[in-house]
């Protein structure tokens, strides 16, 4: 299991450290709202690895069968090590290449409450807000817990997809259960 679970999710971490450092540097140029949505595609792709690790694990560990349990346990250890990835090629580009970010996050945002034709007083509460977030956001394991949570929750569903679609137990060779294959394969 180790092997198949370290295989991919290093494999999806890669994927999702790749596209993190191939866009974030240009994220004035891209926009927040599409980043977000470059973003979580990206998840989306690199938490498909999730299914096939689960896939691989089932078919060359678990000789063709998987309980839903198992499934999830390999599941989310590739979940796991996915989104630990994303967290060090985050922590790396935001403090060595981007320590503006948290600055520039704000100012789209208090501009966003500005453009939505918010009142003076909620355009002040925003601009609060973002300067708590500001202020938190330098704390590095504040940083992590925020950023880990944001991949997590994705690959959480996709792991909850994949146990459930991918589980398969074995028949036993009774009467009953050969009654019932049959009519499984009349259906």
């Amino acid at each position: 299991m180790k092997k198949i679970v370290l295989t991919f999710g290093l494999i999806g971490g890669a994927i999702m450290a790749a596209m993190m450092f191939a866009t974030l540097p240009f994220i004035d140029k891209i926009g927040f709202d599409k980043g977000e949505i470059v973003g979580y595609s990206t998840m989306v792709l690199a938490f498909l690895l999730v299914f096939f690790g689960v896939r691989s694990y089932r078919e060359n560990v678990g000789g063709g069968k998987i309980t839903f349990g198992r499934a999830f346990a390999v599941g989310i250890l590739i979940t796991l090590i996915v989104c630990v990835c994303y967290v060090v090629a985050w922590e790396i580009l935001y403090f060595k290449f981007i320590p503006d970010f948290a600055d520039k996050y704000a100012s789209y945002m208090v501009e966003k409450v500005r453009t939505s034709g918010a009142s003076q007083q909620a355009i002040d509460a925003e601009m609060a807000q973002m300067k708590s977030f500001k202020s938190m956001y330098e704390n590095p394991f504040f940083n992590v817990a925020m950023t880990f949570v944001e991949p997590f929750p994705v690959g959480l569903i996709v792991t909850l997809i994949s146990a459930a679609f991918l589980r398969k137990k074995t028949i036993a060779a009774t009467e009953d259960d050969g009654q019932r294959a049959q009519l499984q394969v009349q259906s």
